[in-house]
């Protein structure tokens, strides 16, 4: 897993699998297992390494 987060893809999650528990998948075969344990794609939106949270709480003080 990516430590900085981010997006998983397929191929991080066959790596997954096999580090974990030494099976080792095909990519399209990662794609149905997730599939047959419905399992989305749906993710969150990602946030941008430098992001300031601070930033975006003094940018809500702003009226509109």
């Amino acid at each position: 897993m990516k430590e900085e987060g981010g997006r998983l893809i397929g191929e991080d999650i066959r790596k997954y699998i096999y580090d974990t528990f030494g099976v080792q998948y095909k990519l399209n075969n990662v794609y149905r297992l997730m599939c047959e344990l419905n399992l989305s794609w749906i993710t969150s939106r990602s946030k941008h390494p430098k992001q300031s949270i601070e930033a975006q709480e003094d940018f809500k003080k702003f009226p509109l």
